[in-house]
């Protein structure tokens, strides 16, 4: 857990944990509305709470998996979410999900939630890549990904479908050695 200053307040960045569930619920379907380049759009995040719950739980009891909010006054304001692979051979290796409600944007909760991650990574004794995919439309997390040692690996074409639109995906990774 961390407590970090941003320009509009002070943000804590702490693991998720059950009683997260029904916060994260209502977290999700906002953030969808607010950035079309999530892989799910507004209401479409359709857990419940238990469904939510019993998620959180199983990346507590992972040794490679990675649950972090960020909290303002008590309210999420963002999230990332890592998860290695489910079997020996790919247990080592993981992709990511981050997002913030659009009014924290621009103040570094995004920059702190990928630092978190690539520390523990480090000091997880498992994980030896972090792999991530961004549309390739997005300028600031691409920016964002290089800036913390991701590099590019391929495109992939039609990897989104917004509003009958296609867009294409880089999909990045960072070897954690």
């Amino acid at each position: 857990m961390s407590d970090i200053k941003c320009s509009k307040k002070d943000f804590l960045i702490r693991k998720a944990v059950k009683e997260d569930g029904k916060a994260l619920i209502e977290y999700l379907n906002i953030i969808g509305g607010e950035s079309d380049f999530l892989t799910f759009g507004k209401d479409e995040y359709n857990r419940t709470t238990h469904e939510e719950e019993k998620f959180i739980v199983n990346a507590l009891n992972k040794e490679n998996a990675l649950f972090i909010i960020a909290e303002i006054d008590g309210k999420v304001v963002g999230n990332l979410n890592f998860s290695g692979g489910p079997r020996e051979r790919t247990s080592h290796v993981g992709e990511f999900g981050v997002s913030v409600l659009k009014e924290y944007w621009g103040n570094g909760i995004g920059k702190e939630f990928i630092k978190y991650l690539i520390d523990w990574s480090k000091n997880s004794g498992i994980i030896r890549k972090i792999n991530l995919r961004v549309r390739s439309d997005n300028k600031t997390g691409i920016a964002l990904y290089n800036k913390l040692g991701f590099v590019k690996e391929v495109i992939l074409k039609r990897d989104f479908c917004v509003n009958g639109v296609f867009y294409d995906s880089v999909a990045m990774g960072l070897l954690i050695d």
